[in-house]
């Protein structure tokens, strides 16, 4: 959050930052996330490439500008072929991208059907969503697929002034800029998720800018956003559920600007720590009957593409039994 520098000496990392300095050891970085104004030299970025830490830069406004991503290490020829082969194919792409909206849509309704056992007043809600979720399988072509994800997408935003006891009072879905609190948390949580799927991804042989829901183009790594589809509901929504309705982010974690909302510092400290714990904390794998945090799920998710994709196994998505 702090602006300063980053630079390397021996085999260690320093923060400086108004005359303090905080030592980090190489070996406790997964990943930086840079929300100041921070400045780094050559030697410290090479020093992090060759470690594998990527850099992961937010604007003042706490929007994710981009990332340096270090040198891929896990490079397999075949695999990447396999993984474009599947995108050129209509058939193939659409089976993959059709497995990412349904398991977003279960996670999604997951969600609805935790919290109408505690609040009520989400059955048409969930009934509607159903519906949406049984055209998945009739849709023709990717555009066809993202309109009924942009309809169940739409209808379960209706849901969160009924989780949230309307404490922040939620219209309808803006990201270019944020116009409210919701937004502005749905939003952050967004890129928080983003980045840390494209760790994942950066830890497999996958080639983050091949997708399939997602249509690739430049500047951006499009694998990442088909995958957070699945994990978004669980991940990035429940906290934000958590934080309103425990009272941890308040009013006063929101900073405004004209037609522009954000999450201020204390309430992107506040974000970021339940994020971190969320990642981190364990389930029991109903399949693999073993302890793992919401991060391996992730881990795992992108090796059962890798599977799919090379023909070993049929993909399914996620789907939260929690």
């Amino acid at each position: 959050m702090k602006s300063g520098r980053i630079r390397r000496k021996d085999n260690t990392v320093f923060f400086e930052s108004d005359g303090d300095k905080k030592v980090i050891p190489i070996n406790d970085i997964d990943d930086m996330y840079i929300m100041g104004e921070v400045d780094f030299n050559s030697k410290a970025l090479n020093f992090l490439g060759k470690n594998k830490v990527m850099i992961h830069i937010f604007d003042y406004y706490g929007n994710y500008s981009g990332s340096f991503y270090p040198k891929e290490y896990l490079l397999s020829g075949f695999t990447i072929v396999k993984q474009v082969e599947k995108y050129l194919n209509p058939e193939p792409r659409l089976q993959i991208a059709k497995e990412f909206i349904r398991g977003a849509s279960f996670n999604i309704l997951k969600n609805l059907k935790y919290y109408q056992n505690r609040k009520g007043n989400l059955e048409q809600i969930i009934e509607f969503i159903e519906i949406e979720r049984e055209r998945i399988g009739q849709a023709r072509d990717i555009q066809h697929l993202m309109s009924i994800e942009g309809r169940i997408r739409e209808i379960y935003y209706r849901a969160f002034d009924i989780i949230t006891d309307n404490k922040f009072p939620f219209v309808q879905r803006i990201k270019h800029p944020p116009d409210n609190a919701m937004n502005a948390m749905i939003s952050f949580g967004n890129h928080l998720m983003y980045t840390a799927i494209l760790r994942e991804i950066y830890q497999t042989q996958l080639n983050p800018t091949v997708s399939y829901l997602h249509e690739p183009g430049a500047r951006r790594f499009s694998l990442a956003l088909d995958i957070s589809e699945i994990f978004k509901p669980i991940i990035v929504d429940r906290v934000i559920f958590s934080l309103i309705n425990q009272n941890i982010i308040t009013e006063e974690d929101f900073a405004e600007e004209l037609n522009y909302c954000y999450l201020n510092e204390t309430g992107r400290k506040k974000f970021i720590k339940a994020f971190d714990e969320k990642m981190t904390s364990t389930i029991q794998h109903r399949k693999l009957n073993k302890t793992m945090s919401y991060k391996t799920l992730i881990q795992i998710e992108c090796y059962k593409l890798i599977k799919h994709l090379t023909d070993i196994e049929e993909y399914e998505a996620f789907q939260a039994w929690w």
